[in-house]
């Protein structure tokens, strides 16, 4: 019995309604559970679709074997695009990631057992046994004022987390910018301060005072299998410019670059900035997140080590912290990012980085600093993997 066009529409409001309320459901659970990307776009494609499936089935617009063959090609698209997008995903999670909470850092705590921090050959001769100055910093730096802290410290626990005694921490470049200038923390270590840091401290009226401990290279890095083994400095800034775009410009395959960069106010985005000296930076690769405060969000993408990526960090940090056989360090200006470039001064992008003080009371902070720098506090610099002052 062939139904009213009333009913048809009426039956046609209801399937729609379901649909819409079902698909909005299903699009909320899974941008919650990590499938914003493809699978929240692939519930929009699905409810559409099935909306316009019923439709026609309701007022039978078409054949029912038209109506089958229809349905089925639309589902075989839906599984052949999962499938495809996880394959993707399987060939994505492969690649090696590079950030800066992969490096197990607990394997340098001091005084732990079987530590990575350097050790001296003597004992130092500086000692603080009482009101220990709380230190912070970045990760890469860690290594080192852990082994600092063997040196002058006394011997106890200090997590790098805070669960102890909580007086050396390491919660990454903004983190510890933010606690020096809040006065949670008396010296971090860290590269020089980015100018929206140093206007951070400004208008707490506290003033940033960078004590150099060592120097280090700032380095990038392309996967092995690149055939581009150097760069010049002003291809680093045209790449990171927008204009140098394909590795095929620069000696390499017909390859578009996917040019990753680092947080804002973390030491090596900062590093970064400077070395453009002033040039804006392109947009960097980007992964879209879902935020239950604020919806769809889009964070900077951590380095993945594809075929056409380009990198940096600091040299010890990249070539021993979180070294693999997967990357390759490139020459900048056809000189190696090595410490005899860094002594030489012919390594273009080398940088002191610096323990950084912000007027603690401590009255022990000043002493360590002036320790730092003395001959003592600089072979640690060396047995840590930077390159010493002098």
């Amino acid at each position: 019995m062939k139904r009213s066009f009333g009913t048809n529409l009426l039956y046609s409001i209801l399937a729609l309604t379901a649909l819409v309320f079902s698909g909005f459901i299903a699009y909320i659970i899974v941008s919650l559970t990590g499938g914003l990307v493809f699978y929240a776009p692939l519930v929009v494609v699905i409810a559409a679709g099935l909306a316009v499936y019923a439709v026609i089935a309701i007022f039978q617009l078409l054949s029912r074997r038209t109506r089958h063959i229809i349905l089925a090609v639309f589902t075989g698209l839906c599984l052949l695009a999962t499938a495809g997008y996880e394959l993707n995903k399987l060939y994505i999670n492969s690649l090696t990631v590079v950030k800066d909470r992969e490096v197990d850092l607990n394997q340098y705590t001091p005084f732990a057992p079987d530590s990575k921090a350097a050790v001296m050959d003597h004992t130092a001769s500086l000692h603080i046994d009482d009101s220990l100055p709380r230190l912070d910093g970045a990760t890469a730096l860690y290594p080192l004022y852990a082994a600092y802290v063997q040196a002058v410290y006394p011997k106890g626990s200090y997590s790098l987390h805070g669960t102890d005694e909580g007086t050396v921490l390491c919660s990454t470049t903004p983190e510890a910018y933010k606690r020096l200038i809040a006065g949670e923390s008396d010296i971090i270590f860290a590269a020089a301060p980015s100018l929206a840091q140093q206007q951070q401290a400004k208008q707490t009226g506290k003033e940033l005072k960078l004590t150099p401990i060592g120097r280090e290279a700032f380095v990038f890095f392309v996967n092995k299998h690149n055939k581009v083994s150097g760069l010049t400095t002003d291809q680093i800034k045209d790449i990171y410019a927008g204009k140098l775009t394909n590795w095929k410009e620069a000696g390499g395959k017909r390859e578009k670059i996917r040019a990753f960069q680092r947080d804002e106010g973390s030491g090596s985005q900062t590093m970064l900035e400077k070395i453009m000296d002033g040039r804006k930076l392109m947009t960097p690769p980007q992964d879209d997140v879902m935020d239950v405060m604020s919806g769809i969000i889009s964070q900077t993408a951590d380095y993945r080590n594809f075929k056409n990526a380009l990198g940096f960090s600091f040299l010890f940090y990249a070539s021993e912290m979180n070294g693999n056989a997967d990357i390759k360090l490139l020459e900048i200006n056809g000189v190696k990012p090595d410490k005899e470039g860094i002594r030489s001064g012919t390594y273009p992008f080398t940088a002191e980085f610096y323990a950084v003080t912000a007027g603690s009371a401590n009255p022990h902070v000043q002493p360590f600093l002036d320790w730092m720098q003395s001959a003592e506090g600089q072979e640690l610099v060396q047995k840590t993997g930077y390159t010493s002052l002098k």
